[in-house]
């Protein structure tokens, strides 16, 4: 039962599911009691209990499925700040798990204007490309392409399981940093099929171009998370 207090009752409903959730009343997958028979346990109005379930599914903390019901979503696995340039080897290993990869292709392409573009190379000729998805635990988490300048790997030969920045680093070149663009997409035909992601679960794509110590573009990457295994947090600070 909710006790009353000063705040609006849908806060107090919101810290009352998610203190269900935290005590392991209510687990992650678990659905949750239908509206009629939470809004009677809680003692609320069913106007009160929309309210709070929308908030809720805003902070993912639920997910709702048409027709079916709604659900705790599941916690996410990893978690790292954007301001921390990792490998998804290293992210993977860093919550103690195993990373593996399933290879699914490799190849050398000529470069395409957009490709002379993003590297600022207008004699840019070979790109090494390459697709996997990267697993955790033999659990599907993220699907990966990279391109990379042939001339940064000249003699490269497939480490499916090797991280791209340990390969480029044994090849004598280090990634400095890299400039991010985060873009959050529902359901993807093909990725999220790889992933074997619910029809109601996000992606987060991650489009990032790497540069090493130089200042030189290296690596081009396109990274698909999921969204319910991986979270994102940046630190900002006043200026």
């Amino acid at each position: 039962m909710i006790k009353s207090d000063h705040r609006p009752l849908y806060l107090q409903v919101i810290d009352k599911i998610k203190e269900d959730i935290e005590k392991g009343i209510y687990e992650a997958g678990e659905r949750l009691p239908s509206e009629f028979e939470l809004s009677k346990q809680l003692g609320i109005s069913r106007a009160t209990l929309r309210e709070a379930l929308r908030m809720l599914e805003d902070e993912s903390v639920i997910v709702r499925r048409h027709g079916v019901g709604t659900f705790i979503n599941t916690r996410p696995l990893f978690s790292s700040g954007i301001e921390q340039l990792s490998s998804v080897t290293g992210m993977i290993e860093q919550a103690n798990m195993k990373p593996g990869t399933v290879f699914l292709s490799s190849s050398i392409m000529g470069a395409t204007e957009d490709d002379c573009r993003r590297f600022q190379d207008e004699s840019l000729n070979d790109l090494i490309t390459i697709e996997r998805v990267r697993t955790a635990d033999d659990e599907p988490v993220v699907y990966c392409l990279d391109k990379i300048p042939k001339s940064y790997l000249p003699d490269y030969v497939s480490h499916e399981q090797q991280s791209m920045f340990d390969q480029l680093e044994e090849s004598g070149t280090t990634i400095a940093y890299a400039l991010t663009q985060i873009e959050p997409i529902g359901y993807h035909e093909r990725v999220s099929e790889m992933l074997n992601c619910e029809p109601e679960t996000a992606l987060l794509v991650l489009k990032q171009m790497h540069y090493d110590e130089q200042e030189r573009p290296v690596l081009y990457s396109i990274n698909y998370f999921r969204a319910d295994k991986f979270k994102f947090h940046v630190l900002r600070k006043r200026v």
